[in-house]
């Protein structure tokens, strides 16, 4: 029996019936994926960021007709 089991097994009557062994909840290694998942798409959104405000755009005047009346 590990350690984490032995723990487990002495806590687990400390919760006497306010336990509820059919219940599910993400525990600590939840939170460690959400949290990876959200560092990670702040990184990415911060790279976007530093990556759009590099791109130099120009937008190129409309070209006009031959005669210069302008179309709408």
């Amino acid at each position: 029996m590990s350690a984490t089991q032995a723990a487990l097994n002495e806590l687990l009557p400390l919760a006497g019936d306010t336990f509820d062994k059919d219940k599910v909840t993400p525990g600590i290694l939840g939170f460690i994926v959400f949290a990876a998942l959200a560092l990670g798409v702040w990184g990415l959104m911060k790279s976007m960021s530093r990556h759009m405000g590099r791109v130099d755009f120009k937008e190129a005047p409309e070209p006009t007709p031959a005669d210069g009346t302008r179309t709408p």
